[in-house]
């Protein structure tokens, strides 16, 4: 089962460098036109992104900096969000490479920001949804990049499978 987090954690890197290349060729007004996406603009949804993991590595980890709300705006401009999201990515990588199995099967507890109750859960189903919460709001930039016009993008597992930083995983 390792294994499995240990890919989504280097596929989840691989796609968001996808998603923030193609970022990086819209205009700062695109980059922040809504949408109609539940976060509206790409800006807010990448930052939602990267709001979100922080919460649940801080979580995880019991350290590093954390938001407070979920649509936290951590940084202002495309070029500083993207090198803390590389840098957060490469935390994830290292902090699920640093994991046993019997973390997976362990259990922690935690307070969520939208309903402040303790929550005790297993590891490994919490870690999941981190993984498709990423997926699933990708899905939603993926939708803002092609409404503004730019060339659909390849993100699915399947692509990575076969691409360098997964080849390992496809065999």
């Amino acid at each position: 089962m390792l294994d499995h987090y240990r890919m989504f954690a280097k596929y989840n890197r691989w796609a968001n460098r996808l998603l923030y290349q193609a970022a990086g060729a819209l205009t700062d007004a695109q980059y922040r036109e809504d949408k109609g996406a539940f976060f509206s603009s790409l800006h807010r949804t990448l930052s939602h992104i990267l709001a979100a993991d922080r919460i649940w590595m801080k979580r995880f980890t019991g350290s590093g900096d954390a938001p407070s709300a979920l649509d936290a705006i951590l940084f202002d401009d495309l070029t500083t969000l993207s090198a803390a999201r590389a840098a957060e990515d490469e935390r994830i990588v290292a902090w699920v490479d640093s994991l046993a199995e019997a973390d997976l099967a362990g259990h922690f507890t935690y307070t969520p920001i939208t309903n402040p109750v303790p929550v005790t859960q297993r590891l490994a189903p919490v870690l999941a949804h981190v993984f498709n919460h990423q997926t699933h709001h990708r899905g939603q930039c993926h939708m803002i990049l092609t409404a503004l016009g730019q060339p659909s993008l390849g993100l699915d597992l399947a692509y990575f499978l076969r691409a360098p930083e997964g080849e390992g995983y496809a065999k």
